[in-house]
């Protein structure tokens, strides 16, 4: 891999939680196989297009990074009901495309959680989206929902070899009901089982924070101990509950 440049964010409130300071490490790296990316998940690390990026928080450590044991995991009933109501839907896998039906739907997810959440406006361009969301990486995959021929949910990810990594997903307001989101998640554990896959990362959990605590929900699963380096183990604990 090789690093153009490495940045720590000053600290500035928190997205997650607006009474916390946040800051974030910064790596723009190109040349990433799979497998160094994986050894950055394994280590708290996630991607966005060529930035790597992990919580360099000095007081604060509420961001946790949370994975799911693929051989072990179980839906809840109300996962299972997710994945029914889904059930329906066409799922196409592959690289991951930038288009105006994907931005339209992004615009209209994210209008929508402006509206109920208070999020900031975040106009998305198709040069920012190509960036963020479609950079070319051997890691990087897309799985697109459709009903019928329209596009309902787009959820980005990683394929490495012994993990899938869900990095983001956005959706049609109007399948709110369907909990696409839910069934984004299980349809990875059911790709990650099919091929041997032993982990499915979900990112950070933010006890407090409603747009990522839903991850706890999905069990058992395990949460990273710390801010290990690249040239420290990770350790895993299995969650209590």
């Amino acid at each position: 891999m090789r690093l153009l440049e490495r940045v720590v964010e000053k600290a500035h409130p928190c997205t997650y939680l607006p009474s916390r300071q946040a800051s974030l490490e910064v790596q723009v790296l190109l040349d990433v196989t799979a497998a160094e990316l994986e050894a950055m998940l394994e280590r708290g690390w996630r991607r966005f297009g060529p930035m790597y990026f992990r919580p360099a928080c000095t007081a604060c450590g509420e961001c946790i990074s949370l994975r799911l044991p693929v051989a072990s995991f179980s839906p809840s009933k109300s996962q299972r009901r997710a994945a029914r109501a889904c059930a329906s839907l066409r799922r196409v896998v592959g690289a991951p495309v930038v288009d105006g039906a994907r931005l339209d739907l992004y615009a209209r997810w994210h209008a929508m959680r402006e509206d109920v959440r208070g999020w900031e406006p975040n106009p998305q361009t198709r040069e920012r989206y190509a960036i963020e969301f479609a950079f070319a990486h051997p890691a990087a995959r897309e799985a697109a929902f459709y009903d019928d021929a329209r596009l309902v949910g787009v959820g980005l990810f990683d394929e490495t070899p012994h993990a899938l990594s869900a990095a983001f997903f956005f959706y049609d307001p109007d399948y709110a009901h369907r909990s696409l989101g839910t069934a984004n998640v299980l349809s990875l554990l059911d790709d990650a089982r099919a091929t041997g896959r032993e982990h499915v990362y979900l990112g950070y959990c933010v006890e407090g924070c409603a747009s990522l605590a839903y991850k706890a929900s999905f069990r058992p699963h395990e949460l990273l101990t710390g801010r290990p380096s690249m040239r420290e183990p990770a350790a895993w604990k299995l969650a209590d509950g």
